[in-house]
């Protein structure tokens, strides 16, 4: 029900040291996830001469940790509300910090693999844990919109400080990229023991973990993830590919027939009937995917087309990272005045002028004229949309569920991410099959594969445009009275996601 008066703005209210204490812990968590992520890639090459690993093999040094965190999401996300927030971030932080510690000490391709797996592993519970500990610590509205700025302000920080930090710890010896965040993550487990306020459990019987549902969902995701890493390598066409995703359609029709009829279901439908949910999710897809495709690309272009140094290449990115790290924390009050679809829909439109401007770049280093510009238009992005997506997903859901959908946005991320980039590889492959290997060629190829990117990231805008329409009245419609169910809003929690919502 619609209020007739237009929303008056909420005071801000100073927050206690401990939800202060909460949220730089629940960051820096994320900050690691980010660190990691971005060290890992640059030091690579490293990696592969020491350790004696083919280009195949150094593949899964990345997927391994793509496998872990995109396959059991799902189950990360549920298993906060089942068995506590705190509980499970705690948990899984302790596994990362241990996986950090071994990852730098191995001496065996094989194991470097297994502990980027488990590190992936424990990724998948402290993301969802540790959004939807801040979902619930700060009231929806503005003190929710303005700590999930912050939130993704770390997210981008970690990225831009990781590339850096990888390019000059890699000149020393790849191990420190793998060592460093492990005592990082040791302190903010130990700070998290005191600060992480206890989160209730959920139903405690045997019959509330919805275990067939678990089995066949994170079966889905892994064997998903693990279809898509490897279709480039055996082809989209083979056998393998098309018998995998045959087996991925039967498991997730087996989930939707358990959830369905489940009494605790791992995934409440019911949720995803609420188009801003699906737009979310979809948005998801279309942003990280683009992004990791794009980063893939710009990368590959840097270091082997003009010969830049890892150090180089990683000072590039860094006005991307500065932006958002400076911006996100100021995001809030525009989400709060202008809605969530509108200000995804700016970034998706940064977000593909970006990519279309990359398509100048040439063998010629223009820094100046083509990548310095695109970097700030992909730092706008990531700061309007990125935070953003993450209000839009979990803006009048309840407490009890709000794992559930944090795990459901991260998955539309990692799959995203996994998918794009296989569909940009595959499009480079063919176009280098149908070249020669000169300079120009290769370059050539890349084009194919931004034109990919390019794509995806105009299909998120479509998405969130859709939105906009079904609501021509978005800018004269109040938002919901502070004393009315969100549930029953199409405008609500102070940021306005500007379309009705689905039933439950």
């Amino acid at each position: 029900m619609l209020s007739s008066h237009p929303r008056t703005t909420e005071p801000r209210t100073a927050w206690s040291r401990r939800q202060w204490g909460t949220l730089l812990v629940l960051c820096a968590a994320m900050f690691l996830d980010s660190l990691d992520t971005s060290m890992v890639g640059v030091a690579l090459p490293s990696i592969g001469t020491d350790l004696h690993l083919s280009t195949a093999s150094l593949q899964w040094v990345v997927s391994g940790y793509v496998l872990g965190y995109g396959g059991l999401l799902l189950l990360g996300g549920r298993a906060a509300d089942l068995l506590g927030r705190r509980r499970v971030f705690l948990v899984a932080l302790a596994v990362f910090a241990a996986a950090s510690v071994l990852g730098g000490l191995v001496d065996s391709g094989g194991l470097l693999i297994a502990s980027r797996f488990v590190k992936g592993l424990s990724a998948a519970f402290t993301a969802p844990a540790g959004l939807s500990i801040i979902t619930t610590s700060f009231t929806e509205g503005p003190a929710r919109n303005r700590a999930l700025a912050i939130y993704a302000a770390c997210a981008a920080s970690g990225f831009s400080t990781g590339l850096v930090v990888s390019g000059l710890l890699t000149e020393v010896n790849w191990r420190w990229t793998m060592l460093l965040p492990g005592p990082i993550a040791l302190l903010a487990l130990l700070a998290g023991l005191r600060l992480i306020p206890n989160s209730p459990r959920g139903n405690g019987r045997s019959d509330g973990y919805d275990l067939p549902g678990a089995v066949t969902g994170t079966a889905a995701m892994l064997l998903l993830v693990l279809t898509v890493v490897q279709a480039p390598t055996v082809g989209w066409a083979s056998t393998r590919t098309l018998l995998c995703l045959a087996l991925v359609a039967a498991l997730l029709t087996l989930f939707v027939v358990i959830e369905r009829r489940s009494a605790h279901p791992l995934i409440r439908l019911g949720v995803l009937r609420s188009a801003n949910q699906i737009r979310a999710h979809l948005g998801g897809v279309a942003f990280f995917g683009s992004y990791v495709g794009f980063q893939f690309l710009a990368t590959q272009y840097m270091q082997y087309l003009l010969g830049w140094s890892a150090l180089q290449t990683a000072l590039a990115f860094l006005p991307a990272g500065a932006l958002v790290t400076v911006a996100s924390t100021r995001i809030g009050p525009v989400i709060d005045r202008f809605g969530t679809l509108r200000v995804i829909a700016v970034g998706f439109t940064a977000l593909a002028l970006c990519y279309v401007l990359f398509l100048r770049a040439d063998l010629t280093p223009r820094y100046a004229a083509v990548v310095l510009p695109s970097m700030l238009l992909l730092g706008l992005a990531c700061t309007l949309t990125f935070p953003s997506l993450n209000i839009q997903a979990t803006n009048g859901v309840d407490e009890k569920e709000q794992g559930m959908v944090s795990g459901l946005l991260n998955s539309s991320f990692q799959i995203g991410g996994a998918v794009v980039l296989a569909v940009v590889t595959a499009a480079i492959t063919a176009s280098r099959h149908s070249r020669a290997g000169s300079p120009q060629q290769i370059l050539e190829s890349y084009r194919s594969g931004l034109a990919v990117v390019v794509l995806v990231a105009l299909a998120g805008l479509l998405v969130t445009l859709t939105g906009l329409r079904s609501d021509p009245r978005r800018h004269r419609t109040a938002l919901v009275a502070a004393d009315e169910p969100a549930t029953t809003a199409s405008v609500h929690g102070g940021a306005r996601t500007d379309a009705p919502r689905g039933g439950a």
